[in-house]
């Protein structure tokens, strides 16, 4: 048996050349590192940008608002531009969506809060905006201080679905007092008030509720003129009471929103 040692294969190569050869890397997987990293680099400063040109445009809008607001409404609103990419959207001239929120709003000194969605918001403000969705929500003390229903004789109260106040009517010759619980529906430029309970608090003698009830309805639905507390072309859609507030639903499109359309007020006639 030889007495020589065994030769061991691979014993030639050092500990650190073994681990270089670990480390190399297939000439494919280098290039699509190469390739990649440069990528995300320019995607990540690319997001980075649009966060900040999405700030950016958002306190713009923001500022114009505000700046145009009338005198008697004050309001701090702040604005979220939808979207995937705000520069694109910019690039293109409009916006999808813009949403303006303003929880702490005062008209004439009355709390209220509203939002308001638009949709094809250009981003050249002097152009129209292709539509928008309101939604106001006002207490009763506030309703009161910016509604007035023609011939009501005192304040209006809110109820589960129905909106009531007072009044006076001629029944049979007679000066009639009366108080009507009714329901609102939304219709464009006005709210139909549709009384459906009513009560005597003045005169009448022995007219029964039954009369009453039909006096106030021969015309049908009570119109109350919206249009006139808001800018001009903007409609009453939707209308939903609680005893706690009225949450009402406004729409407007083709409009542009600057100081004229929001200073502007509607009309029925």
């Amino acid at each position: 048996m030889s007495d020589q040692p065994t030769e061991v294969i691979g014993a030639d190569r050092t500990p650190a050349a073994a681990a270089a050869q670990r480390r190399r890397r297939p000439r494919w997987v280098r290039v699509l590192l190469w390739t990649l990293i440069p990528l995300v680099v320019v995607v990540a400063l690319l997001v980075i940008a649009d966060v900040i040109v999405r700030s950016v445009a958002e306190q713009r809008v923001a500022s114009e608002i505000e700046k145009n607001l009338p005198d008697t409404v004050k309001a701090d609103v702040s604005v979220h531009i939808g979207g995937v990419s705000v520069i694109q959207q910019y690039l293109s001239g409009s916006f999808e969506s813009v949403e303006l929120d303003a929880p702490h709003a005062t008209v004439n000194g009355a709390p209220l809060s509203a939002t308001i969605t638009a949709t094809g918001v250009p981003a050249d403000f002097s152009k129209p905006v292709q539509s928008a969705t309101g939604v106001l929500t006002v207490s009763q003390d506030s309703l009161n201080k910016l509604i007035t229903i023609p011939g009501s004789t005192g304040d209006i109260t809110l109820g589960e679905g129905t909106i009531g106040y007072a009044g006076k009517i001629d029944l049979l010759g007679l000066p009639v007092g009366y108080t009507v619980n009714a329901i609102p529906k939304a219709a464009g430029k006005e709210v139909l008030l549709q009384p459906g309970k009513a009560s005597l608090t003045t005169g009448g003698g022995d007219v029964n509720l039954t009369r009453l009830l039909q006096a106030l309805t021969d015309n049908g639905p009570f119109p109350v003129c919206a249009a006139q507390y808001l800018p001009d072309g903007v409609k009453v859609s939707d209308i939903q009471v609680t005893p706690k507030a009225a949450t009402v639903t406004l729409t407007a499109s083709d409009f542009v929103l600057d100081e004229k359309f929001l200073h502007s007020k509607g009309s029925c006639s």
